[in-house]
């Protein structure tokens, strides 16, 4: 792993968002370098989402400073974007295209021309299997729906990767392989920012771990040296203080 600290790739310092009279992220310092995969865990309502939307560019910081690949999300989003590749919980694909065409027209989305070989190609190393590759996105299982928002997030050549829920509704096996393709782009050189509530997947696909709590990193672990137990059980009692916090 990586030096996080060392010019990373995703950074953010003393991030602080505010909805309305709410703060909803309260200085916030995190940062991913090529290379590492990063599990940011926390409830509904954590912030986990916002921290996402900030790099990404669609909410603005109400005050700290945000990077992806040195260029500020709130200042030149378009270029700040071009530099990720974005998976939410569902990866919507136009149903009634196939697994190419989909990859072919996101792509040619951000300006990049994919014969379809190359399509192929993309899909392959994303895991999809050949015989997909003509279907009708709409017969695509979730886990399948992944696989070409992977191969989009490669055919861009992506410096980071932000996942939203990435294992919501897959079974195990399906989240294994899905886990292993997270692995595998960041061994190519990719930095992955992953919000997840799976303390499991975390774990098994992660560098790092942080816990974020209303809006505030209350904890961080290095994924290999934490155990499942003490992990879930800093996260629960995190889970009960917020719970507390909101019944008060």
């Amino acid at each position: 792993m990586q030096d996080h600290q060392d010019h990373p790739t995703l950074a953010i310092r003393g991030l602080v968002v505010r909805r309305g009279a709410r703060t909803t992220i309260d200085g916030l310092d995190l940062s991913v370098a090529a290379g590492e995969v990063y599990a940011l865990l926390g409830g509904n309502g954590a912030g986990k989402t916002t921290t996402l939307d900030v790099l990404l560019g669609f909410v603005a910081p109400a005050a700290g400073d945000v990077r992806v690949d040195g260029l500020s999300p709130a200042r030149d989003g378009a270029a700040a974007r071009a530099r990720l590749a974005y998976l939410p919980e569902n990866v919507a694909l136009y149903p009634y295209l196939n697994g190419i065409e989909n990859l072919q027209y996101f792509c040619a989305l951000a300006g990049i021309r994919m014969a379809e070989s190359a399509a192929r190609d993309l899909l392959l190393r994303a895991g999809l299997q050949a015989a997909s590759h003509n279907a009708r996105t709409g017969t695509y299982s979730k886990g399948m729906r992944q696989k070409v928002g992977l191969a989009i997030a490669h055919a861009k050549h992506a410096k980071a990767m932000l996942l939203d829920e990435p294992t919501s509704g897959l079974d195990p096996a399906a989240a294994n392989d899905f886990a292993q393709r997270i692995r595998a782009a960041a061994q190519a050189g990719m930095a992955v920012l992953m919000a997840t509530h799976d303390l499991f997947n975390a774990r098994q696909v992660a560098d790092r771990i942080g816990i974020l709590r209303a809006g505030r990193l209350v904890a961080e672990f290095d994924a290999h040296a934490v155990t499942h137990e003490a992990l879930e059980r800093v996260y629960l009692a995190h889970a009960r203080e917020s719970a507390v916090g909101e019944a008060a």
